[in-house]
């Protein structure tokens, strides 16, 4: 599901109106449903994924906040942080290079191979990409970091640890957020506020502009240029060139600038 889709502009109007209409206690658990089903809107299965990732990071923050109060010398206290967030990370981001990187990998394997005249057949893996993959690893990452480092508490409320980990607006094209903003505004439930809502709807109109008119649009001249680079001469190449920095920056920050908006319907600001 894209921001700029017609599902989108259904979902998200139909999550910002029932996340208000809900009482507080509900609230958490409205945005972690409709977090999961817009993740699983690209492809179910992978929901398994985000949540192997979640479970990890949130078991291995107690375990760091556990190790805090045992009676340790410094020695020992130290070794057993290192181990818990090695594993965490290795658990983590083996499942992230698994995805992205293993048909390069036999690749690279197979190159140094036939640079020795060894012939290797090397399997291709058919992996699909999980959307987002990116952004929750290294969100979840970025959790145990924070409590790795006593920057703060292991979040204990399981459920509201999963949001932080798939808030819908940041998950598959971040921001990336930091747990110390993130999680202390999952606790603090907004009220509806027209001010909060206008600011909110502004953003992501300005994101949309960014991403639609001027993305979308610049897209059309650079691939159309890159794709028949033998008709059009160096001038276009060097205005194409330019202009899919311009591309690149205007797609990200645009879809920045989207959840940034459709967070703060919800909630302060992401």
């Amino acid at each position: 599901m894209l921001f700029n889709s017609l599902e989108f502009l259904i979902f998200f109007p139909i999550v910002v109106v029932l996340y208000f209409a809900f009482p507080k206690k509900i609230k958490q658990f409205w945005l972690l449903i409709a977090s999961y089903y817009f993740y699983m809107c690209w492809n179910a299965k992978y929901i398994f994924l985000i949540f192997f990732s979640t479970v990890i990071t949130y078991c291995s923050g107690l375990l760091l906040e556990r190790i805090k109060g045992l009676p340790l010398d410094e020695k020992r206290y130290i070794r057993y942080k290192k181990i818990t967030i090695a594993a965490g990370f290795l658990l983590n981001l083996s499942v992230l290079c698994y995805f992205k990187y293993m048909n390069y990998f036999f690749s690279v394997i197979a190159a140094v191979f036939r640079a020795a005249h060894i012939e290797l057949n090397v399997p291709a893996f058919d992996i699909l990409l999980p959307v987002g993959i990116s952004f929750y690893t290294f969100q979840a990452l970025g959790y145990m970091m924070d409590v790795y480092r006593n920057e703060i508490h292991a979040e204990k409320n399981f459920f509201k640890y999963a949001l932080f980990v798939s808030f819908f607006p940041q998950l598959v094209a971040g921001p990336i957020e930091r747990s110390k903003n993130l999680l202390g505004q999952l606790d603090k439930p907004q009220k509806f506020s027209f001010e909060a809502a206008r600011e909110g709807l502004l953003l992501m109109l300005w994101g949309f502009f960014l991403k639609i008119v001027l993305a979308d649009r610049i897209a059309l001249f650079v691939d159309t240029v890159y794709g028949d680079s033998q008709t059009y001469g160096g001038g276009y190449l060097i205005v194409a060139t330019m202009l899919f920095a311009v591309q690149v920056y205007c797609d990200f920050y645009g879809y920045s600038v989207i959840a940034a908006g459709g967070g703060a319907e919800c909630l302060e600001y992401i």
